[in-house]
C-alpha cells in the first residue's frame, strides 16, 4: 500500500516510483480497476510502457492486435504505437505499469485534479498534449 494513490479519470492508481526515485529512468504505478474500466486508443510519442498483470485480467490492443492478458502476463506498448485497454472478467485488475522514461507522472498528477464527473474531454486532450499523448478517434 505504499506510494502516492489517486484516480485519474476513474483509473485508481498507486504511484510507486517517480523520476526523482529512478534518476529519470522509470516510473512505476499500480494500477487496481473494477471490470469494464478502460483507456481508449491513444499514442505516446515519447514514453514505452510495460503492463504486467498481477491479478484479474486485461484485454489490450497493441498496433491492432487484441490479446487478454490475466496474472503472470506481460505486454510492451512501444511509444507511437497505438494502444488501448479495458478491465475484462468478474474482477478487479491489479496491473503493474512501468513507463520509460519517467515523467508521465506529472501528466497524471493534473488529470488527478480535475474536478470529479464525467471527464472534460476537451481539457483532457489538452493536458496529454502537453505531454505528446494523443487519443485516437
Amino acid at each position: 500500500e505504499e506510494g502516492q494513490q489517486q484516480i485519474v479519470m476513474g483509473d485508481l492508481q498507486n504511484i510507486k516510483l517517480i523520476g526523482s526515485d529512478t534518476n529519470g529512468q522509470f516510473t512505476l504505478i499500480e494500477q487496481y480497476n473494477e471490470p469494464g474500466f478502460g483507456i481508449p486508443p491513444h499514442v505516446h510519442e515519447n514514453e514505452d510502457e510495460v503492463f504486467q498483470v498481477l491479478s484479474g485480467q486485461l484485454e489490450i490492443t497493441v498496433g491492432g492486435k487484441t490479446s487478454t492478458l490475466t496474472a503472470g502476463d506481460i505486454a510492451f506498448c512501444p511509444r507511437g504505437i497505438p494502444h488501448g485497454f479495458k478491465v475484462t472478467g468478474e474482477e478487479k485488475a491489479r496491473v503493474m505499469l512501468s513507463v520509460f522514461p519517467s515523467g508521465i507522472e506529472k501528466m497524471f498528477g493534473e488529470l488527478a485534479h480535475l474536478p470529479p464527473g464525467p471527464p472534460d474531454l476537451e481539457k483532457v486532450g489538452e493536458i496529454c498534449g502537453r505531454y505528446q499523448i494523443t487519443f485516437l478517434k
